[in-house]
């Protein structure tokens, strides 16, 4: 069996560096106070699972956590590279850490995440970004300690530059959890895909799948500690347990967790279409424990723009993952990510998109104008549109599915929802908000004692994205 894992021996290297920098970072002779770390997330959920081992990280080397760069001694930035939107904005942050620079002789400047495990990216970062004092991609988040302990000894700065080598499993690291009943727990890494338009299979290397018992482990020891809303993460979580030879595959995984005691509710993202099973599906709708939400990412209605972006299926076998998925539960949450401006995608082939959304009638779309990456094969393909038709097509898809969304909504006035209570709303705060098991968002008037909890929601009035309602008392 093809080994996954980073050795015993590598993972306490590490592990003796926490250890130093802790030294360091707690020696009063050096520091006159405790030093503070703030950890920016950009990007995706992995993201955020990331960004909570880098906070675990950081507290197992002496640091207290703080919510703003300003107050920090030691920031790092997880970027994302999905869109250039996003490289932008990371740079952005960092140009903006320049003066906090100057204003502390404590500060340390880290980078790391999707954006820098790109070659072009690490030299804009050495060559414009002085004050940065070290750079690792997403391959070397266990690295941090080392990194970070080479930083402050030495003084100079660091670019780690991951190799073949690096793309492996790392077991054991500390996880600084940000809240206490929603957590992501990671089942594999990377992605062998290929679509022609995204960056992550270069930035995140192949797929590799976490081991069946610790993934299991790490679920039970959740359930135990509270938590209600637990969703398993990958690029392509139906792709998991192919690399390994387990003899075990993500329905496998799914069905086991789903038995585990508790009152909580399992979700899962991404899947891709072309590895949906029946298995899978008669899981996923036999379990109550499994969310009533399936999130398949489309992109395209046009199957000559799906062969384009090589997405290995066409709108038949789509459309027949959805029927099978509708047979079994038809309240099943459907969403979906849609790229509207592909290279070459024609006027009729936009509208093949839009026919798929009134036939399909997804819940919601997560819509994105297509973003040109350096590196894959779509940034080098003739017949880019203009930025102007990009969104004008991308205008009258929102309006299309806005109309969707409000029409699948509606039936649920009336009803009464269990709702997953997370607090104020952070847009409202006369009100409380939570999701259902198919994760739509409920508003209504609460009282803290409801925060962390199940509450019956009846929904009074039903928008595109949002439902409002009342609690109803046990």
């Amino acid at each position: 069996m093809i080994n996954r894992f980073f050795s015993p021996e590598e993972m306490q290297a590490q592990k003796d560096c926490a250890a130093s920098v802790r030294k360091i970072v707690t020696d009063r002779d050096i520091y006159s106070r405790p030093l503070r770390a703030h950890v920016m997330t950009l990007g995706c959920q992995q993201n955020e699972a990331d960004s909570e081992k880098l906070e675990g990280m950081a507290l197992e080397m002496g640091y207290t956590l703080t919510d703003t760069p300003e107050k920090a001694d030691l920031i790092l930035v997880n970027t994302c590279a999905i869109r250039e939107h996003a490289e932008q904005r990371a740079l952005s942050f960092i140009g903006n850490f320049k003066k906090l620079k100057a204003a502390n002789p404590y500060l340390v400047v880290g980078v790391c995440g999707c954006m820098v495990s790109q070659e072009h990216r690490i030299n804009d970062i050495k060559h414009k970004y002085p004050y940065v004092d070290f750079v690792f991609g997403t391959a070397s988040l266990h690295r941090f300690p080392s990194l970070l302990y080479e930083a402050l000894k030495k003084k100079k700065r660091v670019f780690f530059h991951s190799g073949e080598e690096d793309y492996l499993v790392a077991e054991g690291l500390p996880i600084h959890r940000n809240g206490k009943t929603h957590a992501w727990v990671s089942i594999m890494y990377g992605c062998n895909n290929f679509c022609s338009y995204c960056i992550v299979p270069y930035v995140r290397g192949r797929e590799r799948s976490r081991r069946r018992e610790d993934i299991v482990a790490e679920v039970r020891e959740l359930v135990a500690n509270g938590y209600k809303d637990i969703t398993l993460l990958g690029q392509n979580v139906n792709s998991y347990g192919k690399d390994g030879q387990y003899g075990y595959d993500f329905a496998d995984l799914l069905e086991e967790l789903a038995q585990i005691d508790g009152d909580f509710y399992l979700r899962f993202m991404t899947s891709h279409p072309k590895d949906v099973t029946d298995k899978l599906i008669k899981v996923v709708t036999l379990y109550p424990k499994i969310a009533p939400h399936f999130h398949l990412p489309l992109q395209s209605g046009s199957d000559r723009v799906l062969r384009t972006m090589n997405r290995h299926y066409d709108m038949a076998k789509y459309l027949s993952t959805v029927e099978k998925l509708r047979a079994l539960n038809p309240d099943i949450t459907l969403t979906s990510d849609i790229i509207v401006g592909f290279p070459g995608e024609t006027q009729e082939e936009f509208e093949e998109t839009i026919s798929a959304l009134e036939n399909i009638r997804f819940d919601m779309i997560y819509s994105f104008i297509y973003s040109a990456r350096k590196g894959t094969p779509a940034a080098e393909m003739e017949d880019q549109i203009p930025r102007e038709e990009q969104n004008r097509r991308y205008s009258r898809l929102l309006a299309v599915q806005q109309d969707i969304s409000l029409a699948k909504n509606t039936p649920l006035v009336g009803r009464t929802e269990r709702v997953l209570c997370d607090g104020i709303s952070k847009n409202d705060p006369t009100v409380y908000c939570g999701r259902t098991p198919g994760n739509k968002i409920v508003f209504f008037a609460g009282d803290e004692s409801m925060t962390d909890s199940f509450v019956n929601v009846k929904i009074d009035r039903a928008e595109a994205f949002a439902l409002f309602g009342t609690v109803v008392k046990n």
